[in-house]
């Protein structure tokens, strides 16, 4: 089942590492089939607060994406972003073709209080 690495970056000044970090990351994405879904886009806030950077990489499963944070390829040049970057990165797995989210709504009210 596809998986997504997905990072809200704050704001940062230019930098050389950070272009290098730019240069470097497809390769290292590449054995394990991810590829970038959101990248530099303007993005809409609707609700809340969301100031940054959205970056969404798809891989094809959450072992491909996990096996690609654990790379030495990926933790060699990672340091060139989080030394300039500050932000959030979560793993997180997709849902399957059809998703219904009836079970999910039905496990909210079965922990519902009973009144």
């Amino acid at each position: 089942m596809t998986a997504y690495a997905i990072a809200h970056l704050q704001e940062a000044a230019p930098h050389a590492e950070i272009a290098e970090y730019m240069e470097r990351i497809t390769g290292t994405m590449a054995p394990y089939g991810g590829r970038f879904l959101v990248h530099g886009a303007q993005h809409e806030v609707k609700e809340g607060g969301w100031p940054g950077h959205v970056v969404v990489i798809g891989f094809p499963s959450l072992g491909q994406a996990r096996a690609w944070w654990d790379s030495a390829a990926y933790q060699e040049i990672a340091p060139l972003r989080s030394r300039h970057i500050k932000g959030d990165i979560v793993l997180v797995p997709g849902v399957a073709e059809g998703y219904d989210p009836t079970a999910a709504a039905q496990a909210v009210r079965a922990a519902l209080p009973a009144r």
